[in-house]
């Protein structure tokens, strides 16, 4: 069985007391999935943390 990639990164407190996160992707991971500046993420928790997926437009074909 082939493991994913797997990036460890830091959440940051953005000092507003909302309560959310500030996560930096590094930008070798954005350049290995073809993501960029604008593109809607998905945040899913699982068994083992937490999973971030693009979402996609109504016009991509799901593989």
């Amino acid at each position: 069985m082939v493991e994913p990639n797997t990036w460890r990164v830091a959440c940051q407190d953005p000092g507003d007391g909302s309560g959310d996160a500030i996560i930096e992707l590094p930008f070798e991971l954005l350049d290995r999935l073809g993501w960029s500046m604008g593109d809607e993420l998905i945040l899913e928790r699982i068994e083992e943390g937490l999973s971030l997926k693009r979402k996609l437009s109504p016009s991509e074909p799901t593989d």
